[in-house]
């Protein structure tokens, strides 16, 4: 007989781990680390991503997300790199 687990092979045990901010911090990585072979950069994880994002609320990083598309929408694909980074830089205020 067998165990019943090899019967469910798409059932998840426990509570699925994925959020909104993780689908999105994936989204940003998938998109800036294209940009970043081209330039010869290593790949951006999850772990530096989280601490770039920090400080910004998941409802601002839907408005990050669709800015940084509209710019490659219109620029290319190195336009959404630059866009990103223009947005999460801190701004002097001096």
């Amino acid at each position: 007989m067998d165990h019943i687990g090899s019967h469910m092979k798409g059932f998840v045990r426990g509570k699925s781990r994925a959020t909104e901010r993780g689908e999105l911090m994936e989204y940003f990585i998938q998109k800036l680390n294209a940009s970043r072979a081209q330039d010869g950069l290593a790949p951006m994880t999850m772990g530096r991503m989280g601490r770039v994002l920090v400080g910004i609320p998941t409802k601002d990083l839907y408005f990050l997300k669709s800015v940084c598309d509209d710019a490659q929408k219109r620029n290319g694909v190195s336009a959404f790199s630059k866009k990103f980074w223009w947005e999460v830089k801190p701004k002097d205020t001096k």
